[in-house]
């Protein structure tokens, strides 16, 4: 997987919905990990301790996923709420829908309206910078000799990177982040121009912004 989709770290999304008197009200916030998922659906359980039923639903990049019912029929609730986080191509979220029972039973429908209408409103969230891409990408770390610090500039740029940092020493060193795969051209046109004697250091491929 070469990117993903998010939401923006540090906010929380919500939607609500009512459907003849079942008041629902999705919230999604983004994760790292299964604790931050467990800690965000026992937050929105103590908001909404009065509410009928708080149904969970969280998707990790590296594939894992839960879901459940709370106490509603089965797979009526959570299974429907992770296949809307599925449907919108989101990783590393926690989606936890309330409910307050409004005294008539309803259809799955009714779970996934308040999440189905952010779905929609997706594209507007983002240019509002509430999901974010992660890209998978390459640090690079190259050290210079002063009079060629312009060349190697250009070129790390004419290759695709972007420079996240520059520190000036004895030598200059810039930090680079690459698209990952894109740093093999950049590494090899540095062997060529410095003749062997280059100083690169690659780390390893990770996600973030690009």
């Amino acid at each position: 997987m070469d990117s993903y989709l998010t939401l923006q770290s540090n906010i929380e999304v919500s939607g609500e919905f009512v459907d003849r008197k079942s008041r629902f009200i999705a919230q999604l916030v983004h994760i790292e990990s299964e604790d931050e998922a467990n800690a965000f659906i026992e937050m929105v359980r103590k908001r909404h301790c009065d509410a009928r039923h708080n149904v969970p639903a969280w998707i990790l990049v590296d594939g894992r996923e839960r879901q459940s019912d709370d106490g509603e029929p089965s797979r009526t609730s959570g299974m429907p709420t992770l296949e809307v986080l599925r449907g919108a191509e989101l990783k590393n979220v926690c989606c936890v829908v309330t409910r307050y029972f409004g005294g008539t039973l309803l259809d799955l429908v009714a779970w996934c309206a308040p999440i189905l209408r952010r779905r929609r409103r997706r594209w507007q969230l983002a240019r509002e910078a509430q999901i974010v891409e992660m890209t998978s990408v390459v640090p690079v770390d190259v050290h210079v000799a002063y009079p060629q610090y312009e060349q190697v500039l250009r070129l790390a740029q004419d290759s695709g990177a972007k420079v996240s940092d520059t520190d000036y020493a004895d030598a200059v060193t810039l930090h680079l982040v690459f698209k990952a795969g894109e740093q093999e051209l950049f590494c090899a046109k540095m062997r060529e121009l410095m003749a062997g004697r280059e100083e690169i250091e690659v780390g390893a491929p990770e996600f973030a912004e690009f």
